[in-house]
C-alpha cells in the first residue's frame, strides 16, 4: 500500500503507463487496425488469434479496481484493522457509491482524450453485478466519466454468468474494435493466464513469450499492483531457480 497509494514511484508508474496508452490509442484512431487486441473466443493461449475489427466502432477496455480506480477508502479500512482482506468490508465498500476513491494517476486525462477522439470507454470489472449502479456512480465521481451498466460497464456474472472475463471480452469485442486494454493483472487480458495448473515460472514465461511479449505497451497495458491479486504467488523455490542462487559465501 505504501508503494501503490503513497509513493511518488507508484504515481509515476501509473502516469507513465497511461501516457503510453494514450499515445497508442491516438495512433490506432488515426490508422485503424484490422484486428482487435481481444483474443478470439475460445481464448487459446497456445494458438492465439484475435477478433477482426471489421467496421465496428473503436473502443478501449479497462479493469476498474487499481486500474482505473484507487480503492483508498477500502484499503484504509483494511490497514486500520491490520487485515489484508475482508469479504464483509468489501461488500459494504462496493455496494454503495464512494467518494473515498480516486482515479489512478493519469486515468482521468487518458479517458477524456480517448473519448475526444470518438473512442468508446468500456469497463470490464469483477465486481458483482448488483453493485453496477454504485460502481458507475463511483467512477463518475472520480472523474472517469459516465457509464451504462450492461453496455459500457460489465460486471462479474454479466453475459455468461461466469467469474472469468473472457465471455465479457468477447461480448465487447463483438460490438467494438477494441484497440487497447489496460489492467493490473494478467487475467484482465485473458483468463488462461490464471489457470491454476500453471506454475509461477510457467505463467511468467508465457507472459514474456511471443506473441504476448509484443503486446505489452502495444495494445495491452499493465499497471503494477503489489497489494493483492494472483501475482502474489510463489515460494522461494518458485521465484529463484537453482542456477541463480548465490549462497552469500564470504559474508558473516
Amino acid at each position: 500500500m505504501q508503494w501503490l497509494y503513497g509513493s511518488g514511484e507508484g504515481a509515476a508508474s501509473s502516469l507513465q503507463t497511461y501516457r503510453v496508452f494514450t499515445d497508442h490509442v491516438a495512433a490506432s484512431a488515426r490508422h485503424r487496425p484490422s484486428d482487435s487486441v481481444v483474443l478470439a473466443s475460445p481464448a487459446d493461449l497456445a494458438t492465439p488469434a484475435f477478433v477482426p475489427c471489421g467496421n465496428k466502432p473503436l473502443a478501449v477496455m479497462l479493469d476498474v479496481d487499481e486500474t482505473a480506480l484507487q480503492n483508498l477508502g477500502y484499503e484504509f479500512a483494511l490497514a486500520a484493522r491490520g487485515k489484508t482482506s475482508d469479504g464483509t468490508l468489501l461488500d459494504l465498500w462496493q455496494g454503495a457509491p464512494r467518494r473515498e476513491a480516486a482515479a489512478m494517476p493519469g486515468a482521468e486525462r487518458a479517458l477524456a482524450e480517448a473519448r475526444a477522439l470518438g473512442v468508446a470507454v468500456v469497463f470490464n470489472s469483477n465486481r458483482d453485478t448488483p453493485d453496477a449502479a454504485a460502481t458507475a456512480q463511483t467512477l463518475d465521481w472520480a472523474g472517469l466519466g459516465k457509464t451504462v451498466p450492461g453496455e459500457t460497464l460489465l460486471m462479474r456474472g454479466d453475459v455468461d454468468g461466469k467469474g472469468g472475463k473472457d465471455g465479457r471480452r468477447s461480448f465487447i469485442a463483438a460490438r467494438y474494435c477494441v484497440i487497447a486494454m489496460i489492467g493490473d493483472q494478467l487475467a484482465d487480458f485473458a483468463d488462461g493466464f490464471n489457470d491454476k495448473a500453471r506454475s509461477v515460472a510457467e505463467r511468467r514465461r508465457l507472459a514474456a513469450s511471443p506473441p504476448f511479449a509484443g503486446l505489452w505497451g502495444n495494445g495491452w497495458f499493465l499497471l503494477s499492483n503489489p497489494v493483492y491479486g494472483p501475482a502474489m504467488r510463489g515460494s522461494i523455490d518458485d521465484i529463484f531457480p537453482p542456477d541463480v542462487r548465490w549462497p552469500g559465501e564470504g559474508a558473516k
